[in-house]
C-alpha cells in the first residue's frame, strides 16, 4: 500500500505543469493542499502515538483487539500516505485547467517572438500578416485585388508590436494636367487654332517654341496652356516670389492656377503663368537680293515699277475656290491668308512690275513679288504654280499663279502681304485690308 501511493503520485508528477504553465487558482489550491495534508499527517501521527502507548486491558475478545491492532497500523503507516494521494491528485486535476485572466494586466516584455495577435482566436502559429492586412483593408472588386500583389505587409517586433507601413505621398502639384495637345490639321493656322481655344497666337508660339509664324505642318502637335500666358520649367534658383517677381504677377495668382499647396518649388515642376509675356517673333532681316535677268526666276533690284502709284482700291487676289479669310493681319502675322481650293486663280491686285519670280527658302514656297509704285508692293506667297517671270508688266486682275500650299503652310492659302518700301530691304509691312 505504500509504494501504491508513490507511484500514483509520481504519475501524475510527469502530467503536471510547471508553475509558470500553472494558472493562479491551480497554484493556490496545491498550496493550501499540502498544508492541509501535512496538518493532517501531524495529527494522525499523534493519534497513532497515543494508542501505542495506552494500557493493555487484561481480558479482551481476541477480534477487538485484532481491530484496534488493524486500526493503529493503518494509521500509522498508510493513512498519510493514501490522503496525501487523494490530495495532489485532485490539485493535479486542477491544474489542468485553463488558466483565467482577473482584471486588466500585461506586460512591455513579451515572452518570446511569437506574435500575439491572431486569427480568429487561432494559434498563433499559423498567423498569417498579408491575410490579416487583407482582412482589414476595404473590399475591392476582383479588378482591384492585384493592388494588394507587392505592397508591404505589417512587422512585429520582438514583443509583438505591429507596425503598419505608411505610403509617401510624392505627387507634384504643378500645370501638367492642365496642358492639351492639339494635332494639326489642313488649313491651320496659329490665329485660328489660338481663337479656338480662347487663347492668344503667341500663348501658342511660347509654349511650342516655334521659330516661324507659318511653321506648321499637318500632324504636328501643339501644346495648348488652359490660359494665355507662359509655360515654364522650374529651373535651380527658382521660387514662387522670384517668378512672380520676373513676369510681373502675383503669388496668388501663380499657386490659384497650378493648385499649389506647397509654396516650396521642385527642380523640373511644370508652371503655367497666367498673363505673363515671352519674348516677341524676331523680325526677318532684309537681305539684299540680286537680278537674275529677264525672264526665269529670283528677283530684279533694277525693276522698280511704276514712278507713281495709279490709285485705287485693290482687286481681291483670290478668284473663285469659295475664297475665305483665314487668318488676319496682326502682330506677328505681318499679311492676310485666304484659304481656297488648290489651283484657285492667283491675280494682281494692282497694276506694277514683277520684281521677284521664283522659289524662296525663307517658307513662302512658290513667291511672286510685284512693285506698284509710289514705294508700295505686293507679295503673293505659297502658290502652287507661278505664270508670270520677272521684270514683265501686269494689269489690275492678271493672274500670276495658283492657289498652293507650299513653303511652311498647312493647308492651300495665299499669303498676301502689303509692303510700304522695298521688301525685305528697307520697307514694312501694314495691312493689306485697309487697300480693299
Amino acid at each position: 500500500m505504500l509504494n501504491a501511493p508513490a507511484g500514483v503520485v509520481r504519475a501524475m508528477a510527469r502530467f503536471r505543469r510547471t508553475t509558470s504553465e500553472r494558472s493562479t487558482p491551480a497554484t493556490s489550491f496545491q498550496s493550501r493542499s499540502v498544508g492541509t495534508v501535512r496538518l493532517l499527517g501531524a495529527r494522525v501521527a499523534a493519534v497513532a502515538h497515543l494508542a501505542h502507548l495506552a494500557p493493555t486491558p487484561t481480558r479482551r475478545p481476541r477480534s477487538t483487539s485484532l481491530r484496534r491492532t488493524l486500526a493503529v497500523r493503518i494509521s500509522s503507516e498508510h493513512m498519510l500516505p493514501i490522503v496525501a494521494a487523494i490530495v495532489v491528485l485532485g490539485a493535479s486535476l486542477v491544474s489542468f485547467q485553463p488558466p483565467t485572466v482577473a482584471g486588466a494586466v500585461g506586460s512591455a516584455d513579451g515572452a518570446g517572438t511569437t506574435p500575439r495577435l491572431a486569427i480568429g482566436g487561432g494559434n498563433t502559429d499559423q498567423f498569417d500578416p498579408v491575410e490579416f492586412a487583407a482582412l482589414r483593408a476595404p473590399s475591392r472588386s476582383q479588378g482591384d485585388q492585384s493592388a494588394l500583389i507587392g505592397s508591404p505587409s505589417e512587422s512585429y517586433a520582438n514583443d509583438g508590436t505591429l507596425y503598419k507601413p505608411v505610403a509617401v505621398n510624392t505627387l507634384v502639384q504643378d500645370g501638367r494636367d492642365l496642358l492639351e495637345t492639339y494635332t494639326v490639321q489642313p488649313g491651320d493656322t496659329l490665329t485660328g487654332i489660338a481663337s479656338q481655344y480662347g487663347i492668344s497666337m503667341m500663348t501658342i508660339w511660347w509654349a511650342n517654341s516655334l521659330t516661324a509664324k507659318d511653321d506648321l505642318h499637318v500632324g504636328q502637335k501643339l501644346i495648348i496652356p488652359p490660359v494665355s500666358g507662359l509655360v515654364v520649367t522650374v529651373k535651380e534658383g527658382d521660387t514662387l516670389e522670384s517668378l512672380a517677381a520676373q513676369y510681373k504677377l502675383t503669388i496668388e495668382d501663380i499657386a490659384s492656377i497650378n493648385a499649389l499647396q506647397d509654396p516650396n518649388l521642385i527642380i523640373g515642376q511644370i508652371l503655367i503663368l497666367p498673363n505673363a509675356a515671352g519674348a516677341p517673333i524676331p523680325t526677318p532681316k532684309p537681305v539684299a537680293r540680286t537680278s537674275t535677268g529677264g525672264g526665269g526666276g529670283g528677283g530684279c533690284t533694277s525693276c522698280t515699277g511704276p514712278a507713281k502709284y495709279s490709285g485705287g482700291k485693290f482687286s481681291w487676289p483670290v478668284v473663285g475656290g469659295n475664297s475665305y479669310i483665314s487668318q488676319r493681319f496682326h502682330y506677328g502675322h505681318y499679311a492676310v491668308d485666304i484659304a481656297a481650293t488648290y489651283g484657285s486663280k492667283v491675280v494682281a491686285a494692282a497694276s506694277g512690275t514683277v520684281i521677284w519670280s521664283g522659289w524662296r527658302s525663307g517658307g513662302g514656297g512658290n513667291v511672286v513679288w510685284v512693285s506698284h509704285g509710289s514705294g508700295l508692293y505686293t507679295t503673293y506667297n505659297h502658290m502652287s504654280a507661278i505664270l508670270v517671270h520677272v521684270g514683265q508688266s501686269v494689269a489690275r486682275g492678271q493672274q500670276v499663279g495658283r492657289i498652293g500650299a507650299t513653303g511652311h503652310a498647312t493647308g492651300p492659302h495665299l499669303h498676301f502681304e502689303v509692303w510700304v518700301g522695298r521688301v525685305w530691304n528697307g520697307g514694312y509691312r501694314v495691312n493689306p485690308l485697309r487697300y480693299f
